[in-house]
């Protein structure tokens, strides 16, 4: 165990303006200090990840070392959005945790054969938020080692 706390960037793609928010005062309220991103579809989640568009500058588009996905967004879902991320062996290394109101069990089958390395159930109370926020970045920032960029590795824009 790592036993500190790391500094990781989070993506959050989600469709709910009211998510993001609670997701963000859950991360406060936790005291974790992780700098928290939000996109608001599947398409713009890929764009910040290819850096294109209004995210082509490192500083408005700083690489992830999590991604929180809904899945049921507009233009891109997260299926898809996730089925692209895996299948890029740039974007592949980046945990991605689907954080989403379903509990389908084929939807948690399918998450999982597309590549996700976890599948929650959005919680009905702030609370029960918080909870899972903590629970998370204990494990992601404290617990699991995540992989850096490689040297000469790039995060840069590339065409999609």
């Amino acid at each position: 165990m790592k036993g500190n706390r790391t500094t990781v960037t989070i993506l959050m793609a989600d469709d709910d303006e009211d998510d993001y928010l609670l997701a963000r005062e859950a991360f406060a309220e936790s005291r974790l200090a992780n700098h928290l991103y939000f996109v608001h579809d599947g398409e713009e989640l890929m764009d910040y990840l290819y850096r294109r568009g209004k995210y082509l500058h490192a500083k408005n588009s700083p690489r992830p070392g999590l991604i929180l996905l809904d899945l049921n967004m507009p233009k891109k879902d997260g299926r898809e959005a996730l089925r692209e991320i895996k299948a890029d062996p740039h974007l592949r290394q980046i945990p991605v945790v689907v954080l989403t109101t379903s509990k389908a069990e084929e939807d948690i089958y399918q998450i999982y054969d597309l590549g996700a390395n976890s599948f929650i159930s959005k919680p009905v109370t702030f609370s029960s938020l918080v909870d899972v926020i903590k629970t998370l970045g204990k494990y992601w920032f404290e617990v699991v080692e995540l992989p850096g960029e490689r040297v000469g590795e790039g995060y840069e824009q590339r065409p999609r």
